[in-house]
């Protein structure tokens, strides 16, 4: 846990309480959104990798398919025949979790932020003792005889729970996400048989059930949490829709084209 806090939560909190000190207003809101600029920019590349795989993943599963079919007695050369193509493909079907491995310690850094970092005593509006510990001294110095505000334009407090706008625009930001990258259904493999059928169906419907759970949970977790959080997963969500956007729009077309150029013709 000590390491945990000073690889992650003192940083963050310390971030957070940085921005604040400079930002117009000391808005707490507006370092809030400048740290999900920064963090969403740190991940940007392993990111845009994970979106590339992803797509890739899709538009091969015609022909995985048509692996696993051929080779559906023989597990072993089947798993030889994958690396291979996997190989060839340039694809690494677990690439695609490594941007959530990396932020889901920061998210959590951020919820025990909002819980007891940003705790401001309400009658001094000062951090205590123990919060006070956890800044760097230049902070520290500043913090200990400086009002803290915890609001967001002037009226919305980051740290008070059950903010429905928030939440239902964290849910709304999720959903245009998810269905961004939804694939069309991929042709149907020549000489399928019904039990790939009905494969390609469960996963189609798991799919479309992902597609909208995620936005739903999204809004129960947002509603339970501080505002702050929420506030955070709206731009790092609106983030992630930028960089999808930028990905289909410009890098995915010169992608194609370069894999043309190394792929072995047929």
């Amino acid at each position: 846990m000590h390491i945990f806090v000073v690889i992650l939560y003192d940083p963050l909190f310390n971030g957070l309480m940085f921005l604040q000190k400079y930002v117009p207003g000391h808005d707490l809101g507006v370092a809030i959104i400048l740290v999900t600029l920064i963090i969403k920019g740190l991940l940007f590349w392993p990111s845009l990798s994970a979106i590339h795989n992803q797509q890739k993943m899709q538009e091969i599963q015609p022909k995985l398919k048509e692996l696993q079919a051929k080779y559906k007695d023989n597990k072993e050369e089947l798993s030889r025949q994958l690396m291979a193509f996997y190989k060839v493909h340039k694809v690494n079907p677990f690439s695609s979790c490594l941007p959530l491995l990396l932020q889901l310690p920061i998210l959590i850094a951020l919820y025990r932020v909002f819980f007891s970092g940003i705790n401001i005593d309400a009658a001094t509006h000062l951090f205590n003792a123990d919060q006070l510990s956890h800044l760097y001294p230049f902070l520290r110095s500043f913090f200990e005889h400086t009002q803290v505000s915890t609001t967001f334009l002037g009226f919305l407090n980051l740290t008070a729970k059950h903010n429905v706008i928030l939440a239902l625009l964290a849910g709304a930001a999720q959903f245009w996400q998810s269905k961004m990258m939804m694939s069309k259904k991929p042709p149907k493999v020549p000489g399928m048989k019904e039990d790939g059928a009905k494969d390609e169906q469960i996963t189609s419907i798991m799919t479309t059930q992902m597609t909208y759970l995620l936005p739903a949970m999204t809004v129960v977790f947002g509603y339970q949490f501080p505002a702050g959080l929420s506030l955070y997963w709206v731009f790092s969500t609106l983030f992630q829709v930028a960089q999808q956007y930028y990905y289909l729009k410009w890098h995915k077309p010169k992608m194609a084209a370069k894999s043309q150029e190394v792929l072995p013709k047929p």
